[in-house]
């Protein structure tokens, strides 16, 4: 099983790049299970919360949080703890380089900015977090978009993966 944890504030779509995850991952060629969650204390938009996404070729029967993620997706860089996960590897929106190779970090900012008009990275950090993780392509994101997000809102979406998934394919060069 891949475990994916997602760290942002309420409203950044942490969620919503969870669930877009493990709808690419089930609905891909060859299948897969999925299992997506969010867990947050106060329900008020800017509060931190976690987001977590379970992959796996074989149905899941684990239903609680990640402590330890394989990977760990920051959305937003003030809720980085400076370190990767134990055994894992950590994506931070953030323009700093980082100093060590199971970091990666990404201008997702300046992507989003670009690809979507509006400073919304969780498809960013989806892209970026595809580039890592193998047996999800930016096809199957792009099923994930059609199935879980209105369709106005899928091509500059599946721009912002694409954008994503290139920049974090060339720094991992």
């Amino acid at each position: 099983m891949t475990d994916v944890v997602w760290i942002g504030r309420g409203g950044q779509g942490a969620f919503t790049a969870a669930r877009l995850l493990g709808a690419a991952y089930s609905l891909r060629d060859g299948g897969g299970f999925a299992l997506a969650f969010p867990s947050f204390g106060p329900e008020r938009r800017g509060a931190p919360m976690k987001a977590f996404t379970k992959l796996s070729p074989e149905p899941i029967q684990d239903r609680c949080d990640i402590e330890n993620g394989d990977f760990v997706v920051y959305l937003d860089e003030t809720l980085f703890p400076g370190a990767a996960p134990e055994a894992g590897r950590a994506i931070v929106n953030s323009q700093s380089a980082p100093a060590d190779p199971r970091i990666l970090c990404l201008d997702a900012g300046g992507i989003a900015s670009e690809a979507l008009g509006s400073p919304m990275v969780n498809t960013v950090m989806l892209g970026a977090l595809a580039a890592l993780i193998g047996g999800v392509s930016v096809e199957d994101l792009d099923v994930g978009i059609e199935n879980v997000m209105a369709e106005k809102l899928w091509e500059k979406n599946k721009r912002a993966v694409r954008m994503a998934y290139g920049a974090a394919a060339e720094t991992l060069q």
